[in-house]
């Protein structure tokens, strides 16, 4: 199992946690298709279905680069990059409408918890490994033109 993720140890825990988010945006991605919108089991704050399924898409979206990455996660480690500074939004997005709108429900401290896991996963397994920041934020350039 773990030369199908990377061929060395040290990546090994990037490249599983990497596809264990991407499990959880699928499964995020399937809630908002099928189950998040006004009328919906849950639609608590108000969300027009269609805005559910449009969200639900780019789970789906994230989920395949998430887990086809981890199969190479030295060659996509901008993919880690990306994920880390949308996750760490979309966490302070969260966590700020929950703390400053009192009318916004609580049912979404699971998900920032959860992201905010993830992200620090990523950026701890990246620096054991000897990941440079760099590396996980400027794509890598090279004259194979």
């Amino acid at each position: 199992m773990k030369k199908l993720f990377y061929k060395g140890k040290e990546l090994y825990p990037l490249a599983v946690t990497f596809a264990a988010s991407g499990i959880w945006d699928f499964i995020a991605g399937m809630m908002y298709i099928f189950a998040i919108g006004t009328g919906r089991a849950i639609d608590q704050p108000p969300l027009h279905p269609f805005y559910a399924i449009f969200t639900g898409s780019f789970f789906l979206c994230f989920a395949y680069i998430q887990i086809l990455s981890s199969f190479n996660i030295r060659r996509y480690l901008f993919n880690v990059g990306c994920l880390v500074i949308g996750r760490i939004f979309y966490v302070a997005v969260l966590f700020g409408y929950m703390v400053l709108d009192h009318e916004f429900p609580g049912t979404f401290w699971f998900t920032g918890i959860i992201d905010s896991i993830f992200a620090v996963l990523y950026l701890v397994f990246a620096a054991k490994a000897g990941i440079k920041p760099a590396e996980l934020f400027l794509p890598a350039i090279k004259n194979n033109l």
